[in-house]
């Protein structure tokens, strides 16, 4: 599959948007792997392979273990390996990235409300939506996985 075109290019400006947007989230709460958890999780159900190479490297260089990347898909028969806080962030990144299902339900918000303030929320829901938009950018376009 060959590339079609380059988004940064063709769109600067809404493309740059993008750029905002992961700037906005470099103050977030969220720490480089929860954020890295975000990314690979919506990446895995979009089925991105371009994020999927470069977030699983990069959760890698934050100190993120093979083991946890290689059963993210599985999180929840894997629990233990993941914190309660990880395991509400995972479910949100999975439903907000399946929006047409459900989209993010009462119970899982609820869940999040005991751990994370309203501020904190609104960070992993920008985060989810914001790997959501570099999926479809990447998917569109044919990004090509780095060699």
């Amino acid at each position: 599959m060959s590339a079609r075109f380059n988004m940064a290019t063709v769109h600067s400006a809404a493309y740059k948007a993008g750029i905002g947007m992961e700037a906005a989230l470099q103050n977030s709460f969220l720490n480089p792997i929860q954020k890295e958890l975000i990314k690979i999780r919506a990446s895995q159900i979009n089925s991105c392979a371009f994020c999927l190479d470069m977030h699983t490297k990069d959760a890698l260089k934050y100190g993120e273990t093979p083991q946890r990347i290689f059963l993210l898909n599985a999180w929840r028969e894997a629990a233990e390996l993941f914190s309660d806080e990880e395991q509400i962030i995972l479910a949100m990144a999975e439903e907000i990235t399946l929006i047409s299902h459900k989209g993010l339900t009462e119970e899982t918000y609820q869940k999040a409300k005991t751990v994370f303030n309203e501020s904190q929320i609104a960070d992993i829901i920008m985060a989810a939506v914001s790997i959501n938009m570099w999926n479809r950018i990447a998917i569109s376009t044919h990004l090509p996985v780095a060699k």
